[in-house]
């Protein structure tokens, strides 16, 4: 069920919606870290101001613009590490958008289902990102306890923790908020064995930023196999 729910998910990425919500998250994130850049290099500019005084040198004009060639490139070498995690927060802001592409290839003649309003989507994608850092950061104390096996408490961790969201993602459209949580109850182990497939890709650079959209479109699958078998 999990291999079907991930190769169908995977045959539909040329769906224009997936496309869309992929590209809408990382041109926001490009907006984002350009707009922070411009800010930071203008609070520069604005605190050394256009000439400064130094001991023994005297007056100094260059120093503005090194200091805003220098933020320039300190922003553009720390939007290496912010750039994924940023984008996926953007992303699942759109999540819902990528469960009803999936519903509306598969699973045609379903009612409507329940819409998620931006500021609850904002609320729970800044309540799941909080999470996953705060549960990645307390796992280093185990990361470096047993070294050896980092790599496989990384991907059971976020594996736990990406069935967890992205089911209830996918469960609380068509179900409350408690039915939604018996039904993951009842079927935890393979909601954790299908989030640690969606973990696997998270350690491989750009290939990490489709995981919120991959992991989206197979839960509503899962999702839909197993309220079909309860």
């Amino acid at each position: 069920m999990i291999l079907r729910a991930f190769l169908l998910s995977l045959g539909q990425f040329g769906d224009p919606r997936f496309r869309r919500v992929l590209f809408l998250g990382v041109g926001l994130t490009v907006g984002l870290l350009v707009a922070v850049t411009v800010a930071f290099v203008w609070l520069v500019g604005v605190l050394v101001g256009d000439a400064v005084t130094l001991p023994l040198i005297g007056e100094v004009t260059w120093l503005n613009d090194a200091l805003g060639y220098s933020s320039v490139a300190l922003m553009l070498a720390l939007s290496v590490f912010l750039m994924v995690p940023v984008a996926s927060a953007f992303i699942s802001l759109f999540l819902d958008e990528v469960a009803q592409a999936v519903e509306d290839r598969h699973y045609p003649g379903l009612p409507p289902a329940r819409a998620v309003s931006i500021p609850e989507a904002i609320r729970d994608g800044l309540a799941f990102l909080g999470v996953l850092i705060v549960a990645n950061l307390a796992a280093l104390i185990l990361y470096l306890i047993f070294t050896p096996l980092a790599p496989f408490i990384f991907w059971g961790l976020n594996g736990y923790l990406l069935g967890r969201e992205y089911f209830t993602l996918a469960a609380i459209r068509r179900l409350g908020a408690e039915d939604a949580a018996r039904l993951r109850a009842e079927n935890a182990l393979t909601i954790w064995m299908a989030g640690t497939l969606m973990a696997v890709p998270l350690t491989i650079p750009l290939l990490n930023l489709l995981v919120p959209i991959l992991g989206a479109a197979t839960f509503t699958h899962i999702y839909h196999a197993l309220s079909n078998r309860r």
